[in-house]
């Protein structure tokens, strides 16, 4: 039987606005004897252990008793990190000014990979400030991945 990612990710979801928080990302690897689900929670300000203490015993609840997984399972709740993927429209906008790396399905010009600082995100077209260059505009269905950059000071 296949875990129904749809369903995981709506109690999730309802779990993590129901503690003030909101879910970022829901991932599940492994085969079928030994599955990692990880969920990614954040809030203004960042989460603490004890946020994702609390998702990960309520999440592990309403699995339980939902019956999903097949076999055992582990549960895994986390921040996404300073390195963060961007997996909704908003974050682009939410993260506007720090710097990010954009991998595209299709080519612009010769640059599968781009990197600069989020200019926001308007009419399914993500803004990305490339410095010199300029503003460019990447359409959202064209970028396969997208995460913020770790910026460090010298």
């Amino acid at each position: 039987m296949a875990v129904d990612l749809d369903k995981v990710r709506e109690i999730a979801e309802r779990v993590a606005v129901s503690e003030g928080l909101f879910l970022v990302d829901v991932e599940l690897k492994g085969g079928r004897s030994n599955q990692l689900l990880r969920v990614y929670i954040d809030k203004a300000g960042g989460v603490s252990h004890h946020d994702c203490e609390l998702v990960s015993e309520r999440m592990s609840a309403i699995l339980d008793v939902a019956d999903l997984f097949a076999t055992s399972y582990t549960l895994e709740v986390s921040s996404p990190g300073l390195d963060r993927k961007l997996t909704k429209p908003g974050e682009y906008e939410h993260f506007a000014g720090r710097r990010a790396r954009l991998v595209l399905r299709e080519p612009v010009g010769n640059d599968r990979v781009l990197e600069g600082r989020l200019a926001g995100f308007e009419g399914g077209q993500v803004r990305l400030d490339m410095g010199e260059a300029g503003v460019k505009e990447f359409d959202l269905s064209n970028i396969s991945k997208a995460q913020l950059v770790v910026e460090t000071t010298k």
